[in-house]
């Protein structure tokens, strides 16, 4: 693929120290962009005309750019209809250190949401351009998952972005995005959205970003988050942007592993 994949353009594969540096500078606007093309594209992979299909290793180097910055998913999948009876037999663990789902390693159970799962890490790398595992003095640190979401349920996500994007963000749109990498990132399966809702809620953030969309008189101004009912009932949903929103805010992890059991 012309640009090659989204880890080029993220910070260098071969980086094992604390903070990498982005190879290049690509906006915020372009991230988001790459993000929704990518969720669209998982989308419809788990509900095509073939039955769907899960991706089973969903990281930035399985998503590549065309001459437009168009992502493209590569490298999938396990057809669900080729699911094995587990009576029978286990399946092998596959997947990649630092994006595998947790509810997908304890019980073994392959779905869409352990796609989610390892999108939710993908939305942190685009964020944070740094890789999904680190070599760190700091056990919180060296998970990208766990670090992001330390910092993001303290409501200060701003901390931990690329240097690149700083003062470039606007919070609304920081915020939304914010919260749907940590609706990605829930333990259990069943609290994630699918990735339909993930794009539409990426393009919620982008919205916010190009235009500083305004509050409605009724909105309390103190909800941020992305609630399970909003995930439900995307077409009405509300989003609160502060008045003060539009204002700026100021290594490999790639080893794929295979468990099976007879």
């Amino acid at each position: 693929m012309e640009n090659g994949t989204l880890r080029d353009h993220l910070y260098h594969s071969d980086d094992k120290s604390e903070k990498s540096t982005s190879r290049s500078e690509l906006s915020w606007e372009q991230r988001v962009e790459i993000c929704i093309g990518a969720a669209k594209g998982l989308h419809y992979l788990h509900t095509g005309p073939a039955g769907g299909i899960i991706h089973r290793d969903v990281k930035s180097t399985n998503i590549l750019l065309d001459e437009r910055y168009v992502a493209k998913v590569a490298d999938f999948g396990l057809p669900k209809s080729g699911l094995p009876d587990p009576e029978n037999f286990t399946m092998g663990v596959k997947g990649s250190f630092g994006y595998l789902d947790p509810e997908y390693l304890t019980t073994l159970q392959l779905t869409e949401k352990s796609d989610v799962y390892s999108f939710g890490v993908v939305l942190l790398e685009v964020l944070c351009a740094r890789p999904a595992i680190i070599q760190s003095s700091r056990l919180d640190e060296m998970n990208l998952a766990e670090w992001g979401m330390l910092w993001q349920k303290k409501g200060q996500l701003e901390n931990i972005i690329d240097p690149v994007l700083v003062g470039n963000i606007k919070p609304s749109s920081l915020r939304i995005f914010g919260d749907t990498a940590e609706k990605c990132l829930k333990v259990f399966s069943i609290e994630r959205p699918t990735m339909h809702e993930v794009s539409y809620y990426l393009n919620y953030a982008l919205r916010l970003q190009e235009t500083g969309m305004p509050r409605e008189p009724f909105e309390d101004s103190t909800t941020t988050t992305i609630t399970s009912l909003e995930l439900q009932f995307p077409i009405v949903l509300n989003f609160p942007v502060h008045e003060d929103d539009d204002a700026p805010i100021g290594g490999d992890d790639s080893f794929d592993i295979e468990v099976c059991e007879v």
